[in-house]
C-alpha cells in the first residue's frame, strides 16, 4: 500500500510541476526538466493533438473498437510518446491508435512519456518510431522512408542506419511510389501483397500496370503467377530484329525474266550481298522436273 501511495504522490507532484505556468518547461536545460522528461505522467487528453507528421493514414474500425475495449477492461498498458508545444499543450509522437481508443472509451486521461523536441526532431522521431511497427501497410511505409529522405535530408545509406533495414529492403519500398495511385490504393486496402507489387513496378506503363492489377484481382493471381505474367509482358514487347533489306542487283532482276522465259517456270532468286545469291526453279510434276533438266542440260 506505501507504495502505490508514493507512486501517486509522484504522480501528482509531476502533474502539478507541470501545470504551473512560471516554472514552464521548454527545453531540456529548462529547471526540472530531468524530472519531468522520461517519466510517465497523466496527461489530459484534450491537452494532446495528433502528429501531423504521424505516417500512418488509416485505421482500421474494427481493430480500434478491439483496442477500445481491452483499454476499458486493462487501461493504456503502454504509454504513449508526446513532445511538448508548450504550457499545457502537447503533440502526439506515438500511440495514435492509443490515444483515440481511449478517446472511444471515455477516459480523461492517458499515460505518456514526455519528450521535448523541435518539428524535425518530431517528424522523425515519429517517422522512425513508426516504421518499426508491424502493422503499417508497405504504402505507409514507403511514404515514410520518402518523407525522412525528403524532409530529414537522409540519404538511403543513413535512412538505413537510422531505421535499421538494409539498404535494398528501402529501395525496394520506395520503388513501390511508381506503381499507379490505382494499385498503390490496392495495397493499402490488402487486395495486393508488397510481392505483387514489386513484380507490377517492372511495367513502366500505367494503363498496362492496371490492366494486370485488374487480372490479379480477378483471378486471385499468386506473387510468383505476376511474376511470369510480367516476363511474359516484356517477352511481347520486346521488338523482333529487322533483316535488313538487301536491293537486287540490276543484272540479276533483269536477268530473272530471261531465265525465266527460257525455262517456263517461275524461278525466285535471292541475293545477300557482295554479288552472293541463290536461284531457286520449282517444278509440280516428274514431267515438269524432265523438261526443266532438258532445257538446262541440253540433254
Amino acid at each position: 500500500m506505501a507504495k502505490a501511495v508514493k507512486k501517486q504522490a509522484l504522480g501528482r507532484g509531476l502533474s502539478a510541476l507541470l501545470k504551473d505556468p512560471d516554472n514552464d518547461i521548454q527545453s531540456a536545460s529548462d529547471k526540472n526538466a530531468d524530472k519531468v522528461v522520461g517519466n510517465i505522467i497523466e496527461l489530459d487528453l484534450e491537452h494532446i493533438e495528433v502528429n501531423p507528421f504521424q505516417p500512418r493514414s488509416n485505421f482500421n474500425d474494427e481493430t480500434l473498437q478491439e483496442l477500445a475495449s481491452s483499454i476499458r477492461e486493462l487501461g493504456v498498458i503502454q504509454p504513449i510518446t508526446v513532445r511538448k508545444l508548450g504550457f499545457n499543450k502537447y503533440q502526439l509522437v506515438s500511440g495514435e491508435r492509443r490515444y483515440r481508443a481511449s478517446k472511444l472509451v471515455g477516459l480523461d486521461t492517458i499515460p505518456a512519456y514526455i519528450r521535448i523536441a523541435n518539428d524535425q526532431e518530431s517528424l522523425e522521431m515519429a517517422l522512425v518510431e513508426n516504421i518499426q511497427r508491424q502493422d503499417l501497410d508497405p504504402i505507409e511505409i514507403a511514404l515514410s522512408y520518402q518523407r525522412l529522405i525528403d524532409e530529414i535530408n537522409l540519404t538511403q545509406e543513413k535512412l538505413s542506419d537510422r531505421v535499421g533495414k538494409k539498404r535494398s529492403t528501402i529501395a525496394n519500398y520506395l520503388r513501390l511510389l511508381k506503381l499507379d495511385p490505382i494499385i498503390q490504393t490496392g495495397m493499402r486496402d490488402g487486395f495486393l501483397s508488397m510481392g505483387h507489387g514489386r513484380a507490377l513496378v517492372n511495367i513502366e506503363n500505367r494503363q498496362d500496370q492496371i490492366a494486370l492489377y485488374e487480372k490479379i484481382v480477378g483471378q486471385n493471381l499468386s506473387v510468383r503467377d505476376t511474376e511470369n505474367a510480367v516476363k511474359n509482358y516484356h517477352k511481347k514487347e520486346e521488338p523482333k530484329p529487322v533483316k535488313p533489306k538487301v536491293e537486287t542487283p540490276t543484272y540479276v532482276a533483269s536477268g530473272i525474266e530471261e531465265i525465266s522465259k527460257h525455262l517456263s517456270a517461275g524461278i525466285k532468286v535471292k541475293t545477300s550481298g557482295n554479288s552472293k545469291g541463290s536461284i531457286t526453279i520449282p517444278f509440280h510434276s516428274k514431267e515438269e522436273f524432265e523438261r526443266i533438266k532438258k532445257l538446262i542440260t541440253g540433254a
